[in-house]
């Protein structure tokens, strides 16, 4: 009987490492942030204006990347034209410094923003790949990121865990000082 215990937890044990390596895959099989975000139907105008800006290939790149990923909403609710005016070859540096500005260098799990954010008191300064800078807080056990103009945005969903970085999804664009 002890033996087909040992055997059972044998059997166990190998299932177990199948399913998670079989969900998971191996680290060069998993997806960049461009491909999580392709395959969300939540970020169709994201991955469109990414493609607009030319900055697929910079993002499929080794990284580490944070992205603050704007939902399709985020997009709808700037004022009426600016998405179809920005994703014109004339507003491509417009375009890619916006994108730009919801990208941080490094990988910032939940854990650790929130962590930045009780290490400095309640309030975290990040720096963007655009130069600027999002101010981090929480607020009803939500973390919310403020850009330069005073605008805020709340992660909806965090940890969407790529081969080479880590997205946020957010419910607003956040924009660079102008």
């Amino acid at each position: 009987m002890r033996r087909l215990s040992l055997i059972f937890g044998a059997l166990c044990i190998i299932v177990a490492i199948s399913t998670v390596y079989g969900q998971y895959g191996s680290k060069k099989e998993r997806k960049d942030v461009v491909d999580v975000a392709v395959s969300s139907p939540d970020h169709t105008t994201l991955v469109e204006a990414v493609k607009a800006a030319g900055l697929v290939e910079t993002l499929k790149g080794k990284g580490p990347f944070t992205v603050f990923a704007p939902v399709n909403s985020a997009f709808a609710a700037l004022p009426s034209g600016t998405v179809e005016s920005l994703l014109k070859p004339e507003n491509k540096e417009k375009l890619k410094a916006i994108l730009t500005y919801h990208v941080v260098s490094g990988k910032f799990r939940s854990k650790d923003v929130l962590r930045l954010i009780r290490r400095n008191k309640g309030k975290a300064t990040v720096k963007t790949v655009q130069g600027g800078s999002l101010t981090l807080t929480t607020e009803g056990g939500n973390v919310k990121i403020t850009d330069e103009n005073g605008n805020t945005a709340t992660v909806t969903k965090a940890d969407l865990i790529a081969s080479n970085g880590v997205i946020h999804v957010i419910d607003k664009v956040v924009l660079p000082k102008q």
